[in-house]
């Protein structure tokens, strides 16, 4: 299997002007400056950030509580929430 495969792509005109302008400035040619454009792409928008020892045993944890059922629903949280709201709009007035 080859390490690299061609891939066709098409560019409005004045896309292409500047990628020809940017890679004669800085000699390259158009398909390092479009990887590069594409790695940093894909770290702007899909970035994994390293999960950390503490961060995975709390993950651990809290599977291990909605296995046990220690857990409260959406709307549980939900109205629990705005009835604590309306029990401050009460003192407020």
């Amino acid at each position: 299997m080859r390490a690299r495969q061609t891939m066709t792509i098409s560019l409005p005109q004045e896309m292409i002007d500047q990628v020809e302008k940017v890679r004669k400035a800085e000699h390259r040619t158009r398909s390092e400056l479009v990887r590069e454009a594409l790695r940093t792409y894909f770290s702007n928008h899909f970035a994994e950030a390293p999960v950390s020892a503490a961060e995975l045993r709390a993950i651990r944890r809290g599977r291990a509580q909605i296995r046990r059922g220690e857990y409260v629903s959406l709307d549980e949280l939900f109205n629990d929430l705005d009835s604590k709201n309306r029990q401050a709009s009460k003192k407020r007035a």
